[in-house]
């Protein structure tokens, strides 16, 4: 029993794993609390000035029912892909895909005064994490890249999945989802090209 508690122990304590236990804490923390309305997604009040509000919409949500629903994707992007990269590399890729979606948002749809939620985010993390795994298992990550590609297709020509609007309780923001996306695949991209090339130089200097 000691052995187990030391090993569940050591796992929670990797940074990583304690990254996502981070997230989740912070998402339902935020939730716990209130702070959904103060801070979202609010095209005035940005316009106004408060920037950061394009980053703090992506870890609120509409209600419980939506926070478990985008922690429930966000488990299973930690139990398939979370291992391809650092908890440093994890955090540019979370932060970076958010703010892509809140930019997004903000420049490119003028029709959207508010916004709320994770799955802009999470669709960025799958992205990246599914392009490193391509490496370790191709065929297992491609599928899952054409399933989320496919998705995203799907509501960019016939609007949200089915049943997805009434499991979150509002409206779902398609193009958050593009925009995550986007970001995760630009940000994930280049990690794994600036790891490709720090491997390449200390294979040179050992030759």
């Amino acid at each position: 029993m000691k052995r187990l508690i030391h090993e569940i122990i050591r796992r929670v304590t990797q940074p990583a794993t304690a990254l996502a236990i981070a997230i989740v804490a912070l998402c339902v923390g935020l939730h716990t609390a209130g702070f959904d309305q103060a801070l979202r997604f609010d095209r005035d009040a940005i316009a106004s000035g408060d920037l950061w509000l394009l980053l703090t919409a992506n870890f609120v949500h509409l209600g419980t029912s939506h926070l478990l629903m985008n922690m429930a994707g966000f488990v299973l992007v930690v139990a398939l892909v979370w291992s391809r990269f650092t908890s440093v590399e994890w955090v540019l890729i979370t932060v970076f895909s958010s703010l892509v979606v809140g930019i997004g948002l903000y420049l490119l749809d003028k029709n959207i005064f508010w916004y709320v939620g994770f799955s802009g985010t999470l669709h960025g993390l799958v992205i990246a994490g599914s392009l490193a795994d391509l490496r370790h298992y191709p065929k297992s990550a491609a599928l899952l890249l054409i399933l989320i590609i496919g998705k995203l297709v799907w509501e960019q020509f016939l609007g949200a999945l089915p049943g997805s609007e009434s499991a979150a309780g509002g409206s779902v923001v398609v193009n958050a989802h593009l925009y995550g996306a986007i970001g995760g695949a630009v940000i994930g991209v280049f990690l794994l090209l600036l790891k490709r090339n720090k491997v390449a130089a200390v294979t040179k200097v050992q030759q």
